[in-house]
């Protein structure tokens, strides 16, 4: 875990230069990325990474609301994490900051689920929304609208049908994590990245789409698997 937490605190330290490459599959660009800059950093991670994606976005994909309070409580420790080592920047100490981050968000987390999983769904919203704001051709300096329409949105439809936003958002998460996973291991393999770059870069619609059909297949299963459930739970004798 310490050693997570030291190439966390290594891959969001600074880079020298404005436009230079981020260095490490955390540090934060400067500029919303493209699909381009998505590949290359599929490319640049290593195939471990790439492995705990896709088995950690098979749990979120398949079983996100039957292990929703454990998952949303994950999200919230890493994103506290990331938050610890971005303020131990000024005050040293990247790992005990991001223990720090990550327990305090977790605890804050788990008390408070239904909101929790609002802010999930917001964030999810507001890149959804720019990523929509992009493909429709639209002015990239007003793409902060559609990240705002998507954050209210999808974070008030949480209030609105809460088991069917947390199966929705918890596919989303998945088939993200999915994707990416896979695509991390495929381009380790020269003929696989030229072929799939060569798709992707072609066809910019391709990879939105595949994550989009992951997302609902994803929400299909969990809730048919939902619905199994509660069907044999009623069934079941009383004693």
């Amino acid at each position: 875990m310490i050693h997570a937490l030291t190439l966390l605190a290594q891959a969001t330290a600074p880079h020298a230069g404005r436009g230079a490459h981020p260095r490490g599959w955390l540090a934060f660009p400067y500029y919303w990325p493209e699909q381009a800059d998505l590949l290359t950093w599929c490319h640049e991670m290593s195939a471990a990474l790439g492995l705990l994606l896709l088995l950690l976005g098979l749990v979120y994909l398949l079983f996100g609301f039957y292990l929703l309070k454990p998952l949303v409580v994950l999200n919230a420790a890493f994103v506290g994490s990331v938050i610890g080592v971005i303020i131990s920047k000024r005050f040293g100490g990247p790992v005990p900051c991001a223990v720090l981050g990550g327990f305090i968000a977790g605890a804050v987390t788990y008390p408070l689920m239904k909101w929790a999983v609002a802010v999930m769904g917001g964030l999810f919203g507001a890149v959804l929304g720019v990523t929509l704001w992009r493909m429709f051709g639209l002015e990239m300096g007003f793409a902060w609208t559609g990240a705002m329409m998507g954050l209210i949105a999808c974070g008030l439809f949480c209030f609105i049908l809460f088991r069917g936003s947390a199966m929705a958002y918890t596919s989303l998460q998945g088939s993200a994590m999915v994707i990416f996973g896979v695509l991390i291991l495929a381009y380790k393999y020269s003929w696989f990245a030229e072929n799939l770059s060569y798709s992707f870069n072609g066809k910019p619609f391709l990879l939105p789409m595949t994550v989009f059909i992951a997302t609902i297949l994803g929400l299909i299963y969990q809730q048919n698997s939902e619905l199994a459930n509660g069907a044999a739970a009623a069934s079941a004798p009383k004693k």
